[in-house]
């Protein structure tokens, strides 16, 4: 019986579900006044909507959600009757007055899924009884809505089964799913047997002239056709060996897409699903303030991941909450507030927009020259850019509003957005909404796994740029002319044809803005990759342009790393690892940077060229970005996959090496037996062992030292100058 009672709840919530969402739809077209005008076949189908639900609740003996259901069909009824069949125009109040029904319906019914005790009805039920037709009497027969011309019969559709299945599951199948996908693409096995077999067609070639050249010998001749049937042999199993191996990386590349297409699809859920609910809230937060508000949301059906979705939930209630406190208009008028999500393949775009008198500028700026994220401008200069002062809004704890309340402090609500954006590998904007109001933009890129990158070089390293965004343009990669260099106020640009016409572009290294040396500039056109935002625009030059794939993009866990430049890391083909930077962070830098007089340098390593550095890592992206940071700063390096692997190397005949940088927690040995082992040594006397880890318990780090560690570093809020001037101590 409790597996039957769990069956007729999950029906029904997916029933309720579909019913509100049709019903809210067909009340969405507010005027200005707030009020909805329906045609009479839209009215029907509410009224008719609300009976379903009403029946749908009584099956399941959810009484409240039957008595809400009932006061609702009530005054739907009466409009019904009150329209003789033409158009109804449902006033402000009236149509306020079924969104706080349908809120009420939509709580019972979240508290009743969640096992919680269902929120009290009485006021809700008391204001719809305070509506003529709305006091709890079924309606009379007269005020039944006419009946529907009879639908055509269909064809039933085939029983779907359903499978409950945990939330946290799907995320870890499609997380499996892209590690998969990354192990697949490596392609190793059928790339060697492609090389096998070139190496072996031109051994024979080779045997071949060879052959002829060799005198004739009868007592050889049958060896040598025994050697040339069995080459042959050989030739011919690894040419179909090779085959076989690229008919069967396609079928894997094949079968590897489409379970990512169905892992995906699992893993995506309707936007309204999680984000719909808080129109409702931001409502109830309007009764409660006494204000007036029309909330209309838009993309509510489109899909998205969940986690993303769960998410965005804080931040766009954040969103919601400041529209409504920040965004009335100023004659005291009725707020509008939009919710809308767009899911595209350039990714997901989330906009909350009011209808208020817009950004306040002089407001920003006063606000930032308070909170000294401006200088105070001379007379005379000219005003900072509207793009630079909407930023601003977005650091901790910015805000213009004179007083907080339960609605005001922009603040922290901007700050908790932008957060959240970065922690999705996106970004967020405030700018005017066209035809008057401010909205802010958060923009996503299409998936928080895989990602398509262009694929540069700059400082020594592979490095990848995520695609275009809602907000920021990356592109096109262009080789820049060097008679389109020029200066400006003694600063880098470059002229460019843009939108609107020619304009001059900041020029700066990417290599100088992740604190490396910048490679010369050599005779012929520069490499560049043009970054936009709004009016915005930035010229990054690096040292070669490489393709643009879709890679794997994963977090990233390793010292030296700004997360403001950095938001993951992908694994290439040959295990090497590309970091995945934040093209937005990077304009803002890059423009700071641009801003200062004459070009940043980055001094060359001195003395430390030759030292020789073993780094122990079981995390393959840590080992070999820790060598990059190392390799940048003029150290020889060598890689070990755990302790017992660096002892090996440590003990190699022949092998001097200056210091040692391991991590702690590795399997075979981990970074504290690796220690014990080497001040165990006395070839080892005197050897700097640097300990680098996440565990930063006072536990650990006194074991560490103990054991006579020469320093020991945590990854958390760690940089790489730090650890380069920490080893240049100890070597």
């Amino acid at each position: 019986m409790p597996d039957f009672r769990a069956e007729l709840l999950a029906a029904f919530a997916a029933e309720y579900r579909e019913h509100l969402s049709a019903m809210r739809a067909a009340l969405s077209a507010e005027d200005a006044s707030g009020a909805v005008t329906l045609e009479p076949a839209a009215l029907r189908e509410v009224f008719r909507r609300a009976h379903s639900l009403k029946g749908a609740a009584r099956a399941v003996d959810l009484a409240g959600v039957e008595a809400l259901a009932h006061r609702l069909e009530g005054l739907l009824a009466r409009e019904t009757d009150a329209a003789a069949g033409g158009e109804a125009r449902l006033p402000a109040p009236l149509v306020a007055l079924l969104q706080r029904g349908f809120d009420a319906i939509e709580a019972q019914a979240a508290a009743m899924a969640a096992g919680a005790p269902l929120p009290p009805l009485d006021a809700v039920l008391t204001a719809l009884d305070a509506t003529p037709g709305g006091d709890g009497a079924p309606p009379a027969p007269a005020a039944a809505p006419p009946p529907a011309p009879p639908a055509a019969p269909e064809t039933p559709a085939p029983a779907e089964g359903y499978l409950r299945v945990e939330a946290a599951r799907v995320e870890r199948l499609s997380a499996a799913n892209l590690r998969l996908k990354a192990l697949l693409g490596r392609g190793g096995t059928a790339a060697g047997l492609r090389g096998m077999e070139a190496e072996l067609r031109a051994l024979r070639r080779g045997w071949e002239g060879l052959r002829t050249a060799l005198p004739a010998d009868p007592a050889l001749a049958p060896r040598l056709r025994g050697f040339e049937a069995a080459l042959g042999e050989v030739t011919r199993r690894v040419a179909a060996l090779a085959r076989e191996g690229r008919e069967t990386a396609d079928a894997l590349d094949r079968a590897s897409n489409a379970l990512r297409e169905e892992v995906e699809a699992i893993a995506l859920v309707p936007v309204g699903s999680v984000l719909g609910p808080l129109a409702a809230a931001l409502r109830e937060m309007a009764r409660e303030a006494g204000r007036e508000v029309t909330v209309r949301t838009e993309g509510m059906e489109a899909q998205a991941e969940r986690r993303v979705l769960q998410a965005l939930k804080d931040p766009v209630l954040h969103l919601l909450r400041n529209a409504l406190g920040h965004g009335a208009p100023r004659d005291g008028g009725r707020a509008e507030i939009l919710l809308r999500v767009e899911a595209t393949e350039a990714g997901l775009t989330v906009t909350v927009r009011d209808n208020g008198p817009g950004p306040d500028l002089a407001a920003i700026e006063a606000a930032a020259l308070r909170a000294k994220l401006l200088v105070p401008r001379p007379s005379g200069a000219p005003p900072v850019p509207a793009d630079d002062l909407l930023a601003l809004v977005f650091a901790p704890g910015f805000s213009t509003a004179g007083a907080v309340d339960n609605l005001s402090g922009r603040g922290m609500g901007l700050s908790v957005v932008a957060e959240a954006a970065m922690a999705l590998h996106g970004a967020a904007a405030l700018r005017p909404a066209p035809g008057g109001g401010a909205e802010v933009v958060i923009a996503l890129p299409p998936s928080t796994g895989r990602r398509p990158l262009l694929l540069v070089e700059a400082g020594g390293q592979v490095l990848g740029l995520p695609g275009s965004t809602a907000l920021i343009t990356v592109g096109p990669a262009l080789r820049l002319d060097p008679s389109a260099m020029t200066t400006a106020e003694g600063r880098a640009v470059a002229r460019l044809a843009l939108p609107g016409g020619e304009g001059l572009v900041p020029v700066v290294p990417l290599a100088a803005l992740l604190g490396r040396e910048a490679e010369p500039a050599g005779p012929g056109p520069r490499p560049a990759v043009l970054l936009g935002r709004g009016t915005a625009r930035l010229l990054l030059t690096v040292a070669a342009l490489h393709d643009a794939r879709s890679l794997v993009v994963t977090e990233v866990d390793a010292p030296g790393l700004d997360a403001g430049l950095v938001s993951g890391a992908a694994l290439m083909e040959d295990d090497a690892v590309a970091l995945v930077l934040r093209p937005g962070g990077l304009l803002d830098r890059g423009l700071r940077e641009a801003s200062r007089i004459g070009p940043a340098t980055v001094p060359a390593p001195a003395a430390t060229a030759r030292r020789h550095v073993l780094v122990v890592d079981d995390s393959i992206t840590t080992r070999t970005l820790e060598r990059s940071i190392l390799e940048s700063g003029g150290y020889r390096v060598t890689l070990a996959v755990d302790g017992a692997d660096a002892l090996n190397s440590l003990r190699a005949p022949g092998a001097v090496v200056d210091l040692v940088l391991a991590d702690v927690e590795m399997p075979v040995m981990d970074g504290f037996g690796l220690l014990e082992a080497i001040r165990a040594d006395p070839s080892f006397t005197g050897l700097p062992v640097i300990l680098m880890t996440s565990r930063d318990s006072p536990g650990d780090v006194q074991r560490g030292m103990e054991l006579g560690a020469s320093a020991y570093l945590t990854k958390q809020g760690f940089d790489q100058q730090a650890l380069l001037a920490t080893i240049a101590q100890l070597v």
